[in-house]
């Protein structure tokens, strides 16, 4: 029996007692790694990708220094790409849980010409570098703890509300959750497999499917149509007693919003993805890149040529000039800064910093709540300086 126990002894070679180890690589489960930050290793490598449905993959990450990542279920990342020689850079939600610290990873469905998700899905593979800044935003069930959430999705705006699920899951906490899930068609229903593997595991996790179509799957036994209020309040008698998140395109957070305020909603209990990073990026590239739709930046007054500011950053400890006509996120580029940043249109809010002390004139297309502006909150790509500027970033 001893001789048995030994042999399953973890970091033992049982082959011979004086042989030397076989193992060549770390054991990352011996012991949890250093913190990764995208400051001093901004270089991950695609580790896997995986086919979830016929338009949608993800795609697996590692830092090759064997770092941990540290993040908040319903972040996101930004990745820094290449392409046809222009560097581009794309928000996605993870939709790996943060219990699983070795490897991140994101979810993205194709979107038709999109020019990233297309890049995407045709070239990203194992073993490629990219690189990537995060992990950040505010949209996770971390923050607003609750004895009951309403998880509402529609499309790939699972992505971050999977997140939280697996998080759940795996740290064993059988929190009561609703989960609803609106797709075209069964088909297209994204992590259906694991969703009905959490559901079995875990006696309050419930979830629903609402389809638009049958599709190809005539034997449909779910819903088919549209999220309803009547609908709702069968699959959740109790969702006004719910925390609930919602993440999907921009017309079903809509009809969200509307249907929950007919039903009566507490909305200081109401979160929401304001877009879908994968969506609003693509479709402001594209935008931005048709001459009838651009919309060019409005062009600096004399005065504003003349005037100088300089803009602190206090947590990379560096200065630059900005003039007081140009946006700062194109001052911190052109003086070699790194910065989340998305659209470039204040409409995702990728590059939302805490203004610590200065003044801006802000002109944002949405990336940014009212609250958030009045506790200090500016989109560093649409802000001009008005006075000498500290940024906390």
């Amino acid at each position: 029996m001893m001789r048995d126990q030994a042999m399953f002894q973890p970091g033992i070679d049982q082959t011979s007692a004086e042989a030397p180890s076989r193992v060549t690589q770390p054991r990352f489960w011996d012991a949890l790694p250093a913190r990764w930050s995208s400051d001093a290793d901004d270089t991950l490598v695609c580790c896997q990708v995986r086919n979830e449905t016929h338009d949608v993959k993800s795609f697996f990450f590692r830092a090759p220094s064997g770092r941990a990542f540290v993040f908040e279920p319903g972040q996101f990342i930004t990745l820094e790409l290449e392409i046809d020689g222009e560097c581009i850079n794309r928000c996605y939600t993870i939709s790996s849980p943060p219990t699983r610290p070795h490897t991140i990873s994101i979810t993205v469905k194709r979107v038709p010409g999109g020019t990233v998700s297309n890049w995407l899905h045709d070239h990203l593979h194992a073993g490629m570098q990219v690189r990537v800044l995060g992990p950040a935003g505010e949209f996770t069930c971390a923050r607003h703890p609750a004895h009951k959430f309403l998880f509402l999705s529609a499309g790939s705006g699972i992505t971050p509300l999977m997140s939280m699920s697996r998080t759940h899951h795996e740290l064993g906490e059988d929190s009561d959750i609703v989960f609803v899930h609106s797709a075209r068609t069964p088909d297209d229903i994204i992590f259906a497999r694991e969703l009905d593997l959490i559901a079995s595991n875990q006696a309050h996790f419930r979830t629903a499917f609402v389809c638009e179509r049958v599709g190809a799957r005539t034997n449909w036994p779910g819903v088919t149509g549209f999220l309803t209020l009547p609908l709702l309040k069968l699959i959740a008698p109790d969702f006004l007693e719910r925390e609930i998140f919602t993440c999907g395109p921009a017309p079903y957070m809509q009809a969200v919003r509307k249907l929950l305020d007919e039903g009566g909603f507490d909305r200081r209990h109401y979160h929401e993805e304001s877009f879908s990073f994968e969506t609003v990026s693509e479709v402001a590239a594209q935008l931005a890149e048709a001459p009838v739709a651009d919309a060019p930046r409005d062009a600096p007054t004399l005065a504003e040529t003349a005037a100088r500011f300089k803009v602190s950053f206090t947590r990379s400890h560096r200065e630059i000039e900005c003039g007081g006509g140009q946006h700062v996120l194109d001052a911190a580029k052109q003086a070699g800064l790194r910065l989340p940043a998305s659209c470039t249109q204040g409409m995702c809010g990728t590059c939302k910093v805490k203004l610590v002390s200065g003044e801006v004139a802000m002109k944002h297309a949405g990336g940014i709540r009212q609250r958030e502006i009045d506790q200090g909150m500016v989109l560093l790509c649409c802000s001009k300086p008005l006075t000498d500027l500290v940024v906390d970033k």
